[in-house]
């Protein structure tokens, strides 16, 4: 696995960067925009740590804000179809496993448990 990251949903997503931004001294090191201009994605850089922030949708289930996010890298796209074919069963399909802008190969779902993961290389 390259990397894991912590990614928060929020409502107001360019007003939370820009606080999260002063309240750690964040750097922002990659970000998308949905067409409304908040953040699709956007990666802060915290003393070498990421956090990730993206506007919260209707869709969301209402108090899951938390995701957990694997970064396998390249060369390890069968560990994420491993993954979600293991847990795709009885699971809520937001992003079905595809090619996205940031990733040749990327899920984003909500388990039969409840955690919601992001896969990706």
């Amino acid at each position: 696995m390259k990397r894991v990251l912590m990614q928060a949903y929020v409502t107001g997503s360019i007003q939370a960067v820009e606080r999260y931004k002063k309240a750690f001294a964040a750097v922002i090191v990659s970000s998308y925009l949905n067409e409304n201009g908040s953040y699709y994605h956007c990666e802060l850089d915290i003393e070498g740590e990421i956090l990730a922030v993206a506007e919260r949708q209707e869709s969301a289930v209402c108090g899951n804000v938390m995701q957990f996010c694997l970064h396998y890298g390249e060369g390890n796209e069968a560990k994420i179809r491993r993954a979600y074919e293991t847990l795709q069963d009885d699971a809520q399909i937001l992003v079905p496993l595809a090619p996205c802008d940031f990733s040749p190969l990327m899920t984003d779902f909500i388990d039969a448990y409840g955690v919601r993961w992001c896969l990706f290389i």
